[in-house]
């Protein structure tokens, strides 16, 4: 079962195409990464795929709903947190909470709101209002508006944006923990290192899908440099990324006792996707 299904999906904004034929499919379940490079699209196929834009061509389908067609009902199984905070400064987190979950018609809201602020760690400053919360406070506050009734499907566009290590790292322990739930995550994001903690990613340029797979499969698209030691001095050899290339590079050795050292140094996948990228634009 997916719990989107997109094909040949297009954005146009007069002669500027913002998506370009995107086909994906994301299973249920699933914390799914959208990376790419600012202006790729990654806000529009997000806008879209909730409703809030108008596709220009395609078919876009969200927990088997047509997103335009059963609007009013996908609404009632998505949360959506956007990529700048949409709060009232003036009401307290609590009350912007209650405000985003009332349309949802959610029964026993109140329970629901002290629940969401628990799981984000806002429970001491539910009471205050959100202009005198940090930045990154104001981001847990959009993140429980979105997850405050309860959705199947959430998308968050680069929801670890501008935050510290720390609240990074408490970020993605939510998103893993309402993962293991049942919840399907869709994450945008533009730093590259977050795709490894995706189960299967995205990569978007310039409006096209140019990669889609799990993160172990794309690094396996990178190049590995091996390096061993022998009688005093250093060879190396690039190699593909994948465990039958590094068998076979140290095959031809036969570990001899004049083998000394051997080291490995793997692309990282922030290389890797950035190679892929630049593949596309030349």
């Amino acid at each position: 079962m997916y719990a989107i299904e997109v094909a040949g999906l297009a954005k146009r904004y007069g002669k500027i195409e913002a998506l370009r034929g995107v086909d994906l499919a994301v299973p249920e379940g699933v914390v799914f990464g959208l990376v790419g490079p600012n202006g790729a699209g990654k806000t529009t196929l997000i806008k879209t795929l909730v409703g809030a834009l108008r596709p220009s061509d395609g078919e876009v389908r969200v927990l088997g709903l047509e997103h335009l067609k059963d609007r009013s009902e996908l609404r009632q199984c998505i949360g959506y947190m956007p990529q700048f905070p949409a709060l009232y400064e003036d009401l307290s987190a609590r009350d912007n909470i209650e405000f985003f979950g009332a349309p949802h018609r959610a029964p026993d809201l109140r329970e629901k709101v002290e629940d969401v602020l628990r799981l984000t760690e806002l429970t001491a400053r539910a009471k205050d209002p959100v202009h005198t919360l940090s930045g990154g406070m104001k981001r847990r506050v959009s993140l429980a508006g979105a997850l405050v009734h309860r959705p199947k499907m959430l998308f968050l566009d680069e929801p670890t944006a501008a935050v510290d290590p720390q609240l990074r790292s408490r970020l993605w322990e939510t998103f893993r923990k309402l993962a293991k739930g049942g919840v399907t995550l869709f994450i945008s994001t533009h730093l590259m290192d977050e795709a490894m903690l995706c189960n299967r990613v995205a990569i978007l340029r310039e409006g096209r899908i140019i990669a889609s797979d799990t993160p172990r499969r794309i690094l396996q698209k990178g190049k590995t440099r091996l390096l061993v030691g022998r009688n005093g001095e250093e060879e190396e050899k690039i190699i593909g990324g994948h465990p039958e290339d590094l068998a076979a590079a140290l095959r031809s050795y036969s570990l001899s006792p004049e083998v000394t050292a051997v080291s490995v140094e793997a692309d990282s996948l922030e290389t890797v996707i950035l190679s892929l990228i630049g593949k596309e634009v030349a």
